[in-house]
Formats: structure tokens, sequence, C-alpha cells
């Protein structure tokens, strides 16, 4: 890994199927062991139930109030200082139940990978 700083582009932001926006702030081959995105979800939208096999994630809250689904977990409502942490393969979802925009880095350990991720929705229990 070389030192740098990578500046925020919202202009790099994208649309994905799990209902979210998102935005790589840091994802690369030269620093295997951790990601971070931009994660943003509009009012009103809960993203899909999905995992991640063999990737620890957390989210740090930004913006926003949040209800959040982890595991066997009761929902629970954050709010910007939030910390969630997910263990490998523990199913997750987020809502957005505020008036703004949901905004949330999402860290992944180690660096998110597409084949890491599955997209659980229609099977939530598995």
């Amino acid at each position: 890994m070389q030192a740098s700083i990578k500046k925020l582009n919202l202009d790099d932001e994208f649309y994905t199927p799990e209902q979210c926006f998102i935005i790589e702030q840091s994802n690369s081959f030269d620093d295997p062991d951790l990601s971070i995105a931009r994660a943003r979800v509009e009012p009103g939208v809960t993203t899909r139930w999905h995992r991640l096999v063999g990737t620890v994630e957390r989210y740090v809250i930004i913006q926003g109030m949040g209800r959040v689904e982890i595991g066997s977990l009761p929902p629970q409502e954050v709010e910007p200082g939030d910390i969630v942490l997910i263990p490998p393969a523990c199913r997750q979802r987020i809502a957005n139940i505020g008036p703004e925009d949901l905004i949330f880095l999402a860290i992944c350990t180690p660096r998110f990978s597409d084949a890491n991720y599955q997209d659980i929705e229609d099977n939530p229990n598995e």
C-alpha cells in the first residue's frame, strides 16, 4: 500500500440491486485487508436481506435515522455515531425510518468482494 488521500467524489455514486447507493471510497488490491464504502439509503427504503460470506462488516452511522436487523437480534434503531457490528455470513438489512437520507460507512474486513455477497431476500432465515 502507498500513502495516499482518497477524496470523496459524489459523482462516483452508483445504485445497487440491494436498493441503496454506494461510493467505493477505498477498495483496492493494494489494500486487501479493508474496504470502506459510503452507503446512502433514501427515506422509506429498506435494503434487501443479504449477507457477506467470509467478511466482517461494520456500519458507522453518519446521518439520518435507521432501523437495522442483523442475525437473530430484534430490530434496533440507529442514529449518527452508532456502530453496527455484523459477523461473517450474518443476515442483515437496514431501513431508513427518517425524513432525510440515511448515510453510513460500510467497513469490511477483508475488503468487500462481489463474490462474497449473497442476496437472501427470498429466504432471510437461511
